[in-house]
């Protein structure tokens, strides 16, 4: 892998190599962007078949923040963070004592938070050496637990994407296929059932699926059946990829709404789903109340302010609509449009202070 070559490609700012012999501890952190201010972005614990896959999923998953957070209208850019290892098994305090201490060392240029094999456990322990850390337990004045404020920005662009296809964004009555039954999606089918939506449920996990049967009435399906159901939103909260060539002719929902990320295995899908009058939510956009969440708690966490944030994942869903109608493009391509669009704002406006700040300079020096 020519590191350098697809840094410059993509426009990647940092790349870090981090190492305590002590602890065991194999991370990397890549910073992506920080135009719109510091890279925020979680950590993700996994067993990688190679070093090499773990930066690249490092270097993906930092530009994807890059636009979460630009479309988001935070004053953040994109970063994340990998530590190579079984979150089952290699967990220790000092492990993440000692990669608190490095993200210190950055002075702010990155702050992380939770993500896939970590836990608010494991960000309480990170705390300790850093204050560049989200998601913290509620015993320290932060939000803990991000899967309600994540769930509740799903719930809100749903009904911006429904508004899309229906006239109105009302859901009570509407057949919600959700396929998962994780904690994002336990929490949206309650958003949803209160609103009195029909809900279809799958999982893997049979007792998940269960609770969610009992709490709100859900039918359930095999998982190999749910792109197949009879429904008005097709809601993916689970794995990635899952909207591709075998799936997509299945499906009978008429709009696309879920907090999976990566839910396009190609972009081409997106151009299919488009054509096929499909309306589809862009996962970044939709599932960023998770974010938007723990990025209050920068300025002290006020839950009734974070979740009047969450609550412009709407208004985001809508303009991405808008955007696709006017440019007529997929709202896939719409959604990075309006994400590249902020941050070519700001990086225009942030040049011409600097030029202005230059002449002013060589005139003070005449």
């Amino acid at each position: 892998m020519d590191i350098f070559r697809y840094m410059e490609e993509f426009d990647y700012e940092e790349l870090h190599f981090v190492q305590d012999k002590n602890s065991g501890l194999k991370a990397i952190i890549a910073i992506h962007d920080t135009t719109l201010g510091p890279a925020l972005g979680g950590t993700r614990m996994w067993t990688y078949a190679s070093e090499e896959a773990a930066i690249i999923d490092a270097l993906r998953l930092a530009k994807g923040m890059t636009y979460k957070n630009a479309a988001s209208g935070l004053n953040l850019g994109g970063g994340k963070a990998v530590i190579i290892g079984d979150p089952k098994s290699d967990k220790s305090e000092e492990k993440f004592r000692a990669y608190g201490r490095f993200i210190q060392g950055l002075n702010g240029r990155y702050i992380t938070a939770e993500d896939v094999g970590t836990t608010v456990e494991d960000m309480d322990i990170i705390y300790q050496e850093t204050e560049f850390v989200t998601g913290v337990s509620p015993a320290f004045g932060s939000s803990g637990n991000p899967s309600p404020a994540t769930a509740y920005g799903i719930y809100k662009g749903m009904k911006a994407a429904v508004s899309e296809y229906f006239g109105n964004d009302s859901l009570e009555g509407k057949v919600v296929a959700v396929q998962g039954a994780g904690n994002v999606a336990y929490h949206l089918c309650r958003f949803l059932s209160e609103e009195g939506a029909r809900l279809i449920v799958t999982d893997i996990n049979k007792e998940a699926v269960k609770r969610v049967q009992d709490e709100f009435g859900a039918e359930a399906v095999d998982p190999a059946d749910i792109y197949a159901v009879q429904c008005d939103v097709f809601s993916p909260c689970a794995l990635g990829a899952i909207l591709n060539d075998e799936t997509i002719p299945q499906l009978k929902a008429k709009v696309i709404a879920g907090s999976a990320n990566n839910q396009l295995k190609e972009n081409r899908h997106g151009d299919l789903l488009h054509e096929l009058g499909i309306i589809y939510a862009p996962d970044y956009v939709i599932n960023a109340g998770g974010v938007i969440n723990v990025a209050d708690e920068l300025y002290g966490y006020n839950k009734e302010r974070a979740y009047k944030k969450i609550e412009q994942i709407y208004n985001n869903i809508k303009k991405i609509f808008e955007i696709s109608k006017h440019e007529q493009i997929p709202s896939y391509l719409a959604a990075d449009r309006m994400a590249e669009e902020r941050i070519n704002k700001v990086s225009r406006s942030r040049k011409s202070f600097l030029t202005n700040e230059k002449h002013i300079l060589k005139k003070r020096m005449k």
